[in-house]
Formats: C-alpha cells, structure tokens, sequence
C-alpha cells in the first residue's frame, strides 16, 4: 500500500495524476477498513455527488420514455461499489411511478458482497462483473450510469470504457466524476474531517488527484457525447439518444 499523501504531495502541480493507486483498489487491504469505507460512501454521495439533480433533470425523462415505448425501463449502474446508488435510483423511480429495474455491477467481489448484505429492493439486482462482459452477452439498458469511476482509468481505458458503455445504451448514458480543481484539495481536506477509520479520506485526495477536466476527456468521447462541468467541483460526461 503507498505512503499516505503529505501536504508536499497536495500542493503539487495541478496535473492529472495517474500513478496514484487508491488504498481501496488494493486487494489485500484491511476488509474491516473498506467496508467502513463503503458505508460512508452512501453519505457522501448523498451530499456531494449530485445524482437526484441528474435523475429530475437528465435520467427520469429518458426512463418516463423507455416506459412509454416499452412498459418499463432498465439502468445499469457500471462499478456500483456500495450499491447505494442502485437503491437510490430505485426509490426515486418508486416515488415518480417510473417502473424501473436497476442493475449495479462491480467486479471487486468485495463490493458486492457489501451491496448484497443490505437490504435489496426486488427492482435492483448486482453482479460481480463488468461493462465489456456485458457487452460481449449483447446486453443493452435504457440508461447506463457510473459515480467515480472515470478517475480510476487511464487515458487509453477511458476512450474504451466510455465507448463500450455508449454501445451499452438505448438512450441515455451519464458518467458522473469529480472535476480536478485547485479548490478541490481545501474544500474536501475540510469536508471529510469527520470521516474517520476507513480509507475515504486519504482516498479522496488521490481520486481528486486522479481526476479529468473537461478539456482532457474531449479527444477521448465517443461521438455525440459530451463533457461538461456539473457544478463546482462535478463534471458529467453525457449522451443522449440521437
């Protein structure tokens, strides 16, 4: 595991940082730790993550339509870690009457053996595997989703990731990630104070770290999908069905 970041490290040059392993990724780090780790996620990504503005304004018009063309609609939620988010966009669906099946996958066992010792609501559904297997089944979803997962690949995995995930899609596809940002590193330092004995905080500073610009993700997007700021420190890579 490396060396926990120092101020020194922090206040580097603000360029994208693609040899920082996350403490999390590792597979012989500390199961006790990461599981905290997966359950504080729930409470950032609640806070800080933004989805319940993407699902009003971006993912519920294009489930209402899949609903309307097909009597349902499907969302594959692509590295769904925790699984919070799944149950978060089932019970949004629930609460707008959008009939909606969710499926999260991730291929770190460890993270959907956490997911599946919560309560699951019979709409969602997770597996350990991986968009490109996916792909390979044919399978496709109406909406196809990812939280923090662009940061974790390098540029070569990104343009294969975000064009695999665009194959996946009938209409809608929203990979939601930080934006690197010099503000960035303070505002999360103050943030994730009271986050203790698990790996979010040390983490939290190499996936900024690790984080693309807008500018950066351009030459890497599939055609008609765009990168674009979503707040100050978010930025969404979209496509919608054309």
């Amino acid at each position: 595991m490396n060396p926990a970041l120092s101020w020194r490290d922090l206040l580097r040059p603000l360029d994208r940082h693609d040899e920082l392993d996350e403490w999390m990724d590792d597979p012989d780090c500390d199961l006790a730790t990461l599981n905290r780790t997966y359950a504080q996620f729930g409470i950032v990504n609640d806070l800080l993550s933004g989805w319940h503005h993407a699902w009003r304004t971006v993912l519920a018009p294009a489930a209402r339509e899949a609903t309307r063309e097909r009597g349902h609609a499907t969302l594959l939620d692509i590295g769904s870690g925790a699984g919070d988010l799944a149950r978060r966009f089932a019970a949004w669906a629930a609460e707008d009457q959008i009939p909606l099946t969710v499926t999260g996958i991730d291929p770190d066992p460890r993270a959907i053996a956490f997911a599946k010792a919560k309560a699951i609501p019979p709409n969602v559904h997770y597996q350990t595997t991986t968009a490109e297997e996916l792909e390979s089944q044919d399978a496709s979803f109406d909406l196809v989703v990812s939280n923090h997962v662009l940061h974790h690949l390098s540029a070569d995995v990104v343009r294969g990731f975000l064009e695999t995930s665009s194959q996946l899609t009938r209409k809608t596809m929203l990979h939601g990630d930080l934006h690197r940002s010099r503000l960035a590193i303070p505002a999360f330092w103050a943030f994730s104070l009271p986050f203790r004995g698990s790996y979010l905080r040390e983490d939290g500073f190499r996936s900024i770290l690790r984080a693309w610009t807008p500018d950066e993700l351009k030459p890497l997007l599939p055609p008609d999908t765009t990168a674009r700021r979503a707040g100050r420190f978010r930025l969404w890579v979209l496509r919608t069905e054309v």
